[in-house]
């Protein structure tokens, strides 16, 4: 430091970290301008000078551009509106790196070729509301085309992909393989049917709506039955038979006799396509909601055990 209190450029380097170079550019450039200079020509920096080169490290090593670190220098924009668009900016950065990141580890996890890799790629980039567009599209184009159950097209609609900022391996894999599901004519066609199914049930008077708790019931009770080795023809399968067709008499209000059974058995086929079971599979896996339960050998069993008992 000089007699008038003026500070040289190697001086100011050293009490910034600073290198003269880096010092000399950011004089030139008008955002550090020298005081003065010396007879030699030396410049000379005050201490208002030590003060923005401290600011102007601070916001570089934050990662702001020259030109917004001379916004707040001549303030233009305050600091405090600069940093939250430029904070801004590095989450959307760091999603990006994040998705980027799924990306790479799935691959090198499952060995996906360049077309599965650029198809997960497409679809991480999505957004939240295309995501939901997707799914929106998807119901209208299978059960939103017939007088389908309500609450079965109010459940679908509502259950979105809701794909973290950082989306684990499994994540990202589920959400690919059910985009290719949902994009599937042969599934959608299935899916036509069933719905079209459920317009004639409901044209023919049935509007009882959803029934979790019956599917339960058959999910206990054939649940054990396969858990005992009952095979779908024994005494045994016919008593637990009995014992759910009583129970879907009271919840449709119909006659339990063998034109129910028929009835039953015809739903129980119409619903028996795996991938949808796959579906909420893939959609429970994304949103980090528990497994659902596995239904198709249970009603693939209740099927034939109805087959059995005529």
């Amino acid at each position: 430091m000089d007699e008038d209190g003026l500070l040289t450029i190697g001086v100011l380097a050293r009490r910034t970290g600073l290198t003269v170079k880096a010092i000399r550019y950011y004089s030139d450039t008008g955002l550090v301008p020298s005081t003065d200079r010396t007879a030699a020509g030396y410049r000379r920096y005050g201490a208002e000078a030590l003060a923005r080169l401290e600011l102007v490290r601070t916001l570089r090593e934050l990662g702001l551009g020259l030109d917004a670190v001379r916004r707040v220098l001549e303030r233009q924009e305050t600091l405090a509106r600069v940093a939250r668009a430029h904070a801004d900016a590095i989450d959307l950065r760091i999603r990006t790196l994040c998705r980027q990141r799924a990306v790479l580890r799935a691959v090198a996890e499952h060995g996906t070729d360049p077309e599965e890799t650029a198809l997960m790629h497409r679809l991480l980039r999505l957004s939240a509301e295309e995501r939901r567009r997707l799914i929106e599209e998807f119901v209208d184009d299978t059960f939103g085309t017939a007088d389908a159950n309500p609450e079965l097209v109010a459940v679908l609609r509502a259950a979105v992909p809701e794909l973290p900022e950082d989306p684990g391996t499994e994540q990202l894999t589920a959400w690919a393989e059910l985009a290719e599901l949902t994009g599937d004519q042969d599934f959608r066609a299935a899916l036509r049917r069933m719905a079209a199914y459920q317009a004639e049930q409901r044209a023919e008077g049935d509007t009882t709506g959803l029934h979790h708790e019956l599917t339960e019931r058959v999910r206990e009770s054939v649940g054990a039955a396969l858990a005992a080795g009952t095979a779908p023809g024994s005494p045994a399968a016919a008593v637990v038979v009995a014992e759910l067709t009583a129970r879907y008499a009271e919840a449709f209000g119909r006659p339990d006799d063998a034109a129910l059974r028929g009835w039953i058995l015809r739903r129980l086929e119409v619903a028996a396509d795996p991938r949808v079971e796959r579906y909420w599979a893939l959609l429970s896996r994304i949103n980090g909601w528990p497994a659902p339960p596995e239904l198709a050998p249970v009603f693939a069993w209740f099927a034939a055990a109805l087959r059995a008992a005529g």
